[in-house]
């Protein structure tokens, strides 16, 4: 399934929410993001539709099976660039900067060939 690369964002986020926190809610996303409380309800609306996020009856937002595949993809991808760019000398903050720009765009080929790359070193 292709998605949009602002949907990837908000899963990544929604996936780093919950490992940091017990509940996720949409005012948690709207702090992690910066974004505004009605562009971060109609995002998760989106999402609902899709079938990439439910929120049950106290707004509590969990991925779905399909949400938590892509969000895991995308959250490797970030990881993996943001720590090859440091170690190549990237001041962190870009790197991490950098990672969430690249992270949408790279092909599986290429993204695997860096990940052989990074475990060889």
């Amino acid at each position: 399934m292709k998605i949009q690369e602002s949907a990837e964002n908000y899963l990544e986020t929604i996936l780093v929410l919950q490992n940091r926190m017990e509940f996720v809610r949409s005012i948690d996303i709207v702090n992690e993001l910066s974004f505004t409380k009605p562009s971060v309800s109609i995002a998760m609306k989106k999402l609902r539709a899709e079938g990439l996020v439910a929120v049950d009856g106290k707004g509590h937002i969990t991925l779905t099976e399909a949400g938590r595949e892509i969000a895991e993809r995308i959250y490797e991808r970030h990881t993996l660039l943001s720590d090859l760019l440091a170690r190549l000398g990237v001041d962190p903050k870009v790197a991490a900067e950098d990672a969430c720009r690249i992270e949408h765009v790279i092909s599986e080929e290429s993204f695997r060939a860096l990940q052989k790359h990074a475990k060889e070193e």
